[in-house]
């Protein structure tokens, strides 16, 4: 099952690893960027790759991902390098910007790791759709924090002047046919109402997961991007209209259910495990 939440932890915090792995995330990013100050980097990279050749790390490899610095840095050649040989589920690129350099990271990857796109700048947002067309793409990520200080925007909590990239990111990833995109965080960690409605939102649009920055951000995260109790029953009442149909026009309480209302329903059924197909 592709995951709805991914929770951050920073690199050169390996005593975080397994408490972040704990969480209940979906997948786990340690993070070699942002959360690394520039003195620290080459140590934090050590401190991973000796944890990811160790029992702990080998057990975790599938649902661990890496965000390497970004291809402008000096670090990013060795981080590439040195992550790219091993069984992670796969690289977090920062400031993606342009698809020939996506594809070139991608390209390095071994195989059965994947490549999350992380867009956060007026360029990348402009090529998105080539991006998420790029060679090796699993999904786009909005780095709605940084995206903002590029395009110097101020944004509200809400957000809401960011809606229009939202749609295009979902856009393009569709047009691609890869997973929906993972919305940008929610730096108000302690704001759980705010926590939700941004989790409402992302879902309401499109897109199939979000970023973490905090353990307790993780399960209103997951239970976000699940189906209602509501959504549930609605499809358990459109799948037995279905089977006691003889193939023509089915009804469900005086509205008339079409092909995407059973697939909708589908859906529903399928991302808790009661759809028996």
């Amino acid at each position: 099952m592709i995951a709805s939440s991914y929770l951050f932890v920073p690199a050169n915090r390996p005593e975080r690893y397994a408490k972040a792995l704990d969480s209940g995330a979906d997948a786990v990013i340690v993070d070699l960027e942002d959360a690394v100050a520039r003195p620290y980097k080459e140590a934090a990279r050590e401190t991973l790759a000796r944890w990811l050749a160790g029992p702990e790390g080998q057990a975790s490899q599938a649902r661990l991902w890496v965000r390497i610095n970004a291809a402008d840095t000096v670090w990013h050649e060795q981080d590439l390098l040195t992550f790219s040989a091993l069984p992670v589920a796969g690289i977090v690129l920062p400031k993606a910007e342009d698809a020939a350099g996506v594809g070139a990271v991608a390209g390095a990857l071994r195989s059965g790791s994947g490549l999350i796109a992380l867009i956060e700048s007026a360029a990348g947002l402009a090529a998105m759709r080539q991006i998420a067309a790029a060679p090796g793409v699993q999904r786009l990520a909005f780095g709605s924090i940084d995206a903002q200080l590029d395009l110097g925007m101020q944004c509200g909590p809400e957000e809401e002047e960011l809606l229009s990239l939202r749609v295009e990111m979902v856009l393009a990833s569709r047009l691609a046919g890869i997973a929906a995109p993972v919305d940008g965080v929610t730096a108000g960690f302690d704001d759980e109402a705010l926590l939700v409605r941004g989790v409402e939102r992302a879902r309401r649009l499109g897109f199939g997961a979000k970023l973490c920055i905090h353990p307790r951000q993780v399960e209103v995260v997951r239970r976000g991007f699940l189906p209602s109790e509501q959504e549930l029953a609605w499809a358990a009442e459109v799948m037995a209209a279905v089977r006691a149909s003889d193939g023509g026009a089915i009804s469900l309480k005086g509205r008339m259910i079409d092909r995407p209302l059973i697939l909708q329903a589908e859906k529903f059924l399928r991302q808790v495990g009661a759809l028996h197909e």
